[in-house]
């Protein structure tokens, strides 16, 4: 049996930055992962996706605005496979780095699945067919989630479609409906509908991107539209018929009934947690009655000596989060003193086109905190670099405390918005002002100018 200080289970981006931290620190430590290195961000998520939304940056603007910018072409063609060939060769070098990573910092990586035994050891049924017995002082769990399956609807990689089925299929679908609104969904259809696909999107919420500030979702909405998405709006999924040509999807609204047909339909309503094969009665891990691991703010499950990172806690389901969450927690098992997650000063990116970023209170959660805020707006309709880039659409609202002008929160929608947010977390992280922002001189011109300009609206 392979004794360690800290074995941490799942490999994805809470999983390989906390045993990369843990190992910093002196520990002896393993990783276990039972797919590839890297989880699901960096295999079927956010990393190749954003390699996809780029190719499809670039047909959009050769298709839609090439006269514009002047440049004239015929006979273009547009290779969906091979866009999806380098989103493959993106992710498999990012894979290789942290395989480097792990032998760098010397840590012991077991591929397989691991199950609890008791609070201390670990069995690993490898993916050769063998098993490993493991025991360590300390456990971080960061295993992550599963996409919601609904019943009658499964799943099945043709017709109907999870994120990772879509992620790698190389054939561009004709026409798709992509159940959820969400930032996957919403991405889902900037691609495809860039390169030619006929794409609905249907949400059961009022607007699209439902956590975020419903005027970025309406504005979404708008922009969906002049690029000929279809969008349905509290507008409920009935049910899912194949069909031979593909499928026939039932829908339901206060208007009544309607059915829509397509080649494909994704679907991406959320996700669910996947803890159920490591045994985790067995080490004395409590869960939610959902199926989330139930832990404290620094990730300390009900056994003191296990922590819980990333997804599967059901706090915030974002990449960075589960970083920052594995860092916190191996950081805890080192010894050292930290500071837990502040969900409020996470940033959200939704890298849809245009795309969407925000963090903090919006106007609805200050008023249920009963936080008495200011609200700043800026657009880009004037701005240099906007302008420039034939891409001035979208607006910033900043919000602020209405007594001392502190930095509580923001929404942004509009080209590389997401790009903007760590300045105004760093500036909410120090307790910094509207003022402060201000008198912070931003280069021209940049989108960052916006920024400022709504900042000094906070102060009229």
């Amino acid at each position: 049996m392979n004794v360690y200080d800290l074995i941490v289970i799942g490999a994805g981006p809470g999983g390989y930055i906390a045993a990369i931290r843990g190992s910093e620190l002196g520990l002896k430590t393993a990783i276990v992962e039972k797919d590839s290195l890297g989880g699901v961000c960096l295999n079927v998520g956010c990393i190749p996706s954003k390699s996809l939304l780029k190719n499809a940056e670039l047909v959009r603007t050769l298709r839609k605005e090439s006269e514009t910018f002047g440049i004239r072409a015929s006979d273009l063609s547009f290779d969906y496979a091979a866009a999806v060939d380098r989103s493959r060769k993106v992710s498999k070098r990012l894979n290789q780095g942290v395989a480097f990573l792990m032998k760098k910092n010397k840590i012991d990586v077991y591929n397989g699945k691991a199950s609890f035994m008791d609070p201390k050891h670990v069995r690993v049924s490898l993916n050769s067919g063998e098993e490993e017995f493991l025991e360590a002082a300390d456990f971080i769990i960061a295993t992550g989630t599963v996409p919601t399956e609904l019943k009658g609807m499964e799943f099945d990689g043709e017709r109907i479609l999870n994120y990772r089925q879509a992620i790698l299929q190389t054939k561009l679908p004709n026409s798709v409906v992509i159940i959820g609104g969400g930032a996957i969904g919403v991405e889902f259809a900037t691609i495809w509908s860039a390169y030619g696909s006929a794409v609905t999107v249907v949400e059961m919420q009022p607007n699209l991107l439902p956590n975020e500030d419903p005027e970025a979702g309406r504005e979404l909405e708008r922009s969906f539209k002049k690029q000929g998405i279809d969008v349905k709006t509290g507008t409920r999924l009935k049910s899912i018929d194949k069909v031979p040509d593909g499928v026939m999807i039932y829908l339901i609204n206060e208007k009544g009934e309607s059915e829509v047909s397509a080649q494909q339909v994704l679907i991406a309503v959320g996700f669910r947690p996947n803890p159920a094969e490591l045994n985790l009665e067995a080490a004395g891990v409590k869960t939610t009655e959902r199926g989330w691991i139930d832990c404290d703010p620094f990730g300390k499950t009900a056994a003191d000596h296990i922590y819980a990172v990333g997804d599967i806690t059901g706090k915030i389901l974002l990449a960075h989060s589960a970083m920052t969450m594995g860092r916190i927690a191996a950081e805890q098992i080192g010894g050292l003193i930290t500071e837990p997650l502040n969900l409020d000063l996470v940033p959200h990116c939704t890298f849809s086109f245009p795309q969407v970023a925000s963090f903090g209170l919006t106007e609805a959660s200050a008023d249920a905190r009963k936080i008495k805020i200011k609200a700043g707006k800026s657009t880009f309709l004037a701005n240099g670099k906007a302008l420039g880039m034939n891409e001035n659409e979208g607006r910033i609202k900043l919000i602020c405390d209405a007594t001392d002008h502190r930095i509580l929160g923001a929404t942004m929608i509009g080209a590389e918005v997401c790009e903007l947010l760590p300045e105004l977390t760093l500036a909410a992280t120090k307790q910094l002002t509207a003022e402060d922002i201000l008198m912070n001189i931003h280069a021209h011109p940049t989108l960052s100018e916006g920024i400022s300009e709504a900042a000094g609206t906070l102060l009229i």
